[in-house]
């Protein structure tokens, strides 16, 4: 972590921190997407990988664009939910089956919180700076991510969590 002596200091340290979160999050979705069994989450979790690469080159950009050097900082909260997630979904799971599904959307969505209260804070800080077009593609990022986040809650509502239930 470099020196921050002020908001546009923060605010790309935060950013730098964020591409940490999301590469890593990237990693441990491929582990635990093969894992899902209902094919909805399947392929919720694949369209959230790209959505994820997506937000990742919009916070390459952002650096760049401020005239910084594009480089990441490695992200520890997003580190210790993506342990949670895979020892829950790969290492301690259920082989298969709507539980297995359920714990996934669980984990998922710890994630993707943790994602939306990232950029939420970045765009709120690009706000305060007058950086209109990255509050712009911030907010975007913010509003994919919380579509994405209801999609896999109306999923686990409509069929996994009753599924699972079931068993």
């Amino acid at each position: 972590m470099s020196h921050i002596w002020n908001l546009s200091d923060l605010y790309i340290d935060e950013l730098k921190d964020l591409w940490s979160a999301n590469d890593q999050m990237a990693r441990a979705l491929k582990k635990i997407a093969v894992k899902a069994t209902h094919p909805e989450l399947r392929q919720m979790l694949h369209d959230s990988q790209k959505g994820i690469a997506s937000h990742t080159d919009l916070l390459k950009a952002l650096i760049a664009n401020q005239g910084e050097k594009v480089s990441k900082e490695h992200c520890k909260g997003m580190e210790g939910l993506v342990n949670e997630a895979v020892k829950h979904t790969v290492e301690d799971a259920p082989d298969k089956g709507p539980v297995l599904d359920a714990t996934i959307i669980a984990q998922y969505q710890r994630m993707t919180h943790y994602g939306i209260t990232g950029f939420g804070t970045v765009a709120a800080f690009s706000k305060a700076l007058k950086f209109q077009d990255d509050n712009r593609q911030l907010r975007a990022a913010v509003k994919e991510m919380y579509v994405a986040d209801e999609l896999m809650t109306k999923l686990a509502e409509a069929a996994v969590n009753e599924d699972a239930a079931d068993e």
